[in-house]
């Protein structure tokens, strides 16, 4: 079977993961890097490297983009955008929705067919099953594509609009960076005690968050639905728990301020007469012009 030849700009340690994947997987790769020996490793297992951007991007018809930010992808695509039309460039650059968009206009501006993506793997688990990638772009370009991407971890497709891929990368990193917060605020509690320990609080931690995770699809068909929310509980019951993690916080010497400013918040949703605490309300409180 064909293989399609790929250039992968970019070999930080994810751009070298994804170098690899393509080169495993048997497609013809193309690498670049603006020091050039990082790609000797790629080199060796039989990847070609370029000496310019713009010979990786005449290289293939695909080409991958993992750069630090947008800025640098833009700095580094810019003196190649003649060699563009007619190819496909993957952007798996972190950034913004807006910026997926300004660089889908630049892009296909120059005759390339554009798609942006976000990478929900670390450099060791690419390829491997417990890797997803989300694109974004016109859903011709992903399909024409895909089962090169697959060489990467799972390909999933979110629509149209380039942005997308951008907005639930972020927001999954959202919830994982909140996640951890919430992770070291607990050990800094549970170890301030003589007795505590970071490994054995975080044995019970774990199958506790798992367990509290099956909730998120209720809670998540709740803030989809139109009709009363099945789940809900009264908004002092949450207010008082909530005094209390500051409180317990306070006096293990941990700040406080997350749920501080919880409380205030609830304070405020019940004096202006809310009784329940709603996964709908919840996502509306966050959102700055609500």
């Amino acid at each position: 079977m064909g293989r399609t030849t790929v250039s992968v700009i970019g070999l930080g340690e994810m751009g070298r993961a994804l170098a690899g994947a393509m080169v495993t997987a048997g497609h013809p790769t193309t690498v670049w890097n603006r020091s050039a020996a990082k790609a000797d490793e790629l080199v060796a297992l039989g990847a070609q490297r370029a000496a310019t951007v713009e010979e990786a991007v005449l290289a293939s018809p695909l080409t991958l983009v993992c750069l630090l930010d947008y800025a640098v992808s833009g700095a580094v695509l810019r003196p190649a955008e003649g060699s563009l039309h007619g190819r496909t460039l993957v952007n798996l650059t972190n950034g913004t929705p807006a910026q997926a968009r300004e660089a889908e206009a630049w892009a296909t501006g120059h005759g390339a067919s554009y798609l942006d993506g976000g990478i929900m793997a670390v450099p060791s688990t690419v390829a491997t099953s417990r890797a997803s990638v989300l694109y974004s772009g016109p859903k011709r370009h992903f399909d024409a594509h895909e089962d090169t991407l697959k060489a990467l971890g799972a390909a999933k497709y979110l629509g149209v609009d380039a942005g997308m891929a951008a907005l639930y990368d972020l927001a999954l990193l959202s919830a994982m960076n909140v996640m951890f917060d919430g992770f070291f605020h607990s050990l800094a509690m549970a170890t301030s005690h003589s007795e505590g320990s970071a490994a054995g609080f975080t044995d019970l931690l774990v199958p506790w968050l798992t367990n509290m995770s099956q909730v998120m699809h209720a809670f998540a068909a709740d803030v989809d639905s139109d009709a009363e929310p099945v789940l809900a509980q009264g908004l002092d019951v949450v207010l008082a728990s909530v005094r209390n993690m500051a409180h317990a916080s306070r006096d293990a010497g941990v700040r406080a301020d997350y749920f501080e400013q919880s409380a205030a918040t609830l304070e405020r949703q019940l004096a202006e007469g809310l009784t329940r605490y709603t996964a709908p309300d919840a996502v509306r409180r966050l959102r700055t012009s609500d």
